[in-house]
């Protein structure tokens, strides 16, 4: 075993000027994704600067009707929130499918966000990884690709991104407020995370040193109206094959507005633009809704063995908004 410094950070500002300073430094917040990597051998850094006890940890309404999520609330107190469960369904539902109960007392709002793919070939230290060995090859492509990509993907990495929350926010639209050397910004959850082109390693836009203190959940009144299938090999504790966050906003019939994204296909939360924009100004019914799953995933390009993901996902897209619009299955 590899030793490491640790220390714990006195405010968000040493944290991340520690961090900014010492390449080889990294966050410790909750740690339930970065401490099966140390076990695993597929990271090993040399200083862990405790994040967690820094006071990042509550869900505010603002003045101008958003929620502030803050870095550090636990999955299953976000979860349960009041204000989350009125006014963002999917959301609560997306955090309730993810991991275990355990895993969600402990993980938090900002680890959650920046969780890295469950790749069984990234977790494999023994065998090449874009991800994890710049240059040394996929192995996902012509291996095991059963739960990879089919959207976003590229010749350096088919890998999918594994949170639900994210694809929750994603949809949503919310905003992650990103505290880094330069002082404070805000990044939208949708362009927070890369798609892998020829730089896979890079999970995200973040720099070396940034560090996420708070979620913003916009003022989306209808958001009411919302929800989050999933569809995974097993009832619990597994990740999306396929799911997805909707939010429909109806007028006697008709689609005035739709929030739609896909977990589980791409190497990030996949906002399914396309769709949205089919949706809005038809008729809330089985017909268009397949003709807007369709329009997004006419660039689909599946592996070898995951060609399935291509009519689940369309499936699982058709079942969620004709649930939202109160229509029953034919």
């Amino acid at each position: 075993m590899r030793e490491f410094d640790y220390e714990r950070a006195a405010d968000a500002a040493h944290a991340v000027a520690t961090v900014h300073a010492d390449p080889d430094a990294v966050f410790l917040g909750a740690g339930t994704n970065l401490v099966d990597h140390l076990k695993l051998g597929i990271t090993a850094p040399g200083r862990l600067v405790d994040v967690s006890r820094l006071p990042f940890d509550e869900v505010t309404e603002r003045p101008d009707g958003t929620v502030r999520v803050g870095a550090a609330v636990r999955n299953a107190d976000l979860a349960a929130h009041p204000l989350i469960r009125a006014r963002y369904p999917m959301l609560s539902a997306a955090l309730l499918a993810g991991a275990s109960p355990q895993l969600r007392n402990l993980a938090t709002t900002g680890g959650n966000l920046l969780q890295r793919t469950r790749c069984v070939y990234f977790q494999d230290p023994t065998v090449p990884c874009n991800k994890r060995e710049p240059g040394s090859g996929c192995s996902a492509i012509g291996g095991f690709d059963r739960e990879h990509a089919v959207l976003g993907a590229s010749p350096e990495c088919i890998a999918t991104h594994p949170s639900d929350m994210a694809v929750a926010m994603a949809a949503l639209g919310a905003t992650v407020r990103v505290l880094g050397a330069d002082g404070e910004r805000e990044i939208p959850v949708v362009d927070l995370h890369r798609l892998p082109g020829t730089a896979p390693e890079r999970d995200t836009v973040l720099h070396h040193g940034d560090l996420i203190t708070a979620v913003d959940l916009p003022a989306l009144g209808w958001a009411t109206r919302s929800t989050y299938r999933k569809v995974r090999d097993r009832a619990s504790y597994a990740f999306a094959l396929v799911s997805v966050a909707a939010a429909l906003d109806l007028d006697d019939g008709v689609v005035r507005d739709a929030r739609i994204a896909f977990g589980g296909v791409a190497h990030k939360p996949w906002r399914a633009f396309a769709a949205e924009d089919a949706l809005r100004g038809a008729a809330a019914t089985e017909e268009n809704f397949g003709a807007a799953a369709d329009a997004e995933l006419a660039a689909a390009r599946p592996q070898r063995q995951n060609a399935f993901k291509i009519p689940l996902a369309r499936a699982v897209l058709v079942a969620t908004l004709r649930d939202l619009a109160g229509q029953e299955a034919r």
